[in-house]
């Protein structure tokens, strides 16, 4: 089908009212419009009304396009709206970056110097004992194990309270002894076991540790430690051993120190 044999659709009735229809068109658009005269007299309006608006505002075809209109000032201005907008940008992140710096810097002015809690001291404590002993072939303690009523006692008495050894048996570690050490203002008692491979742990216990807390992890350059505090002391495990695998053994270190301590015999703390 050719296009002069396309059915007539709106598009050519308003290119008609507009005087842009194409000539090739014209006559099947008036064939069209003879058959239907009410179509043909709505479309004769419209072309009244739009011959009117063109002789009304045809002094406005005479006049000059505006500065403001013209497509390359409409450009400049554009450029000119945006490299404004760069500038507000840049102008806020300026602020943003000098209130943010300004803030770090007040924030190291007015800092207060924080002391390290004590319970971290207690841990560094315990895990620099335990770098010092473990590495110890001859002497990595003071009384051996085979000797344990004895070092009990002797701990209990300098610590001031009934100390017992946590039997870790169950996991594979040995008691091989303990020590006395000096623990900020008092001492404290260092427990060390072994297991078949040769893997030393070692159980720290220091006096005056009044809050309690839950277990807190660490580990530091391959030495790894759980520390908490009960009843007025402080425990840290520590061991060259996976999270996992110490964990095990705080827990079973703190079932064993809260079931009832043994007695001595042979003297009092």
């Amino acid at each position: 089908m050719s296009r002069r044999d396309a059915p007539v659709g709106e598009d050519d009735l308003q290119a008609y009212v507009d005087g842009r229809l194409e000539a090739e068109r014209l006559s099947a658009v008036e064939a069209y419009l003879t058959e239907r005269p009410e179509i043909a007299a709505a479309l004769e309006r419209d072309r009244e009304i739009a011959r009117t608006l063109r002789e009304r505002l045809a002094f406005k075809a005479e006049e000059p396009i505006p500065a403001r209109l013209r497509i390359a000032n409409i450009h400049e201005a554009r450029r000119g709206r945006f490299a404004v907008t760069r500038l507000r940008i840049a102008a806020v992140m300026g602020w943003l970056i000098l209130g943010s710096a300004g803030g770090w810097l007040a924030n190291d002015a007015l800092r207060v110097p924080v002391e390290p809690t004590r319970v971290a001291v207690m841990a560094d404590e315990a895990i620099a004992a335990h770098r010092t002993f473990v590495v110890e072939v001859v002497h990595p303690v003071e009384v051996r194990a085979d000797d344990e009523a004895h070092l009990l006692q002797w701990l209990s008495k300098r610590l001031g309270t009934r100390l017992s050894a946590p039997d870790l048996t169950g996991l594979g570690y040995r008691l091989m002894g303990g020590r006395l050490l000096p623990a900020g203002a008092g001492p404290a008692a260092m427990l060390m076991y072994d297991d078949d491979q040769g893997t030393r742990l070692t159980l720290f216990i220091k006096t005056d540790e009044k809050d309690e807390t839950s277990f807190q992890f660490v580990e530091e350059d391959g030495i790894s430690a759980f520390f908490w505090r009960d009843a007025g002391l402080g425990y840290v495990v520590s061991a060259e051993a996976p999270r996992e695998r110490l964990m095990q053994v705080a827990i079973a270190v703190y079932d064993s120190l809260n079931r009832p301590a043994p007695s001595f015999s042979g003297g009092t703390l």
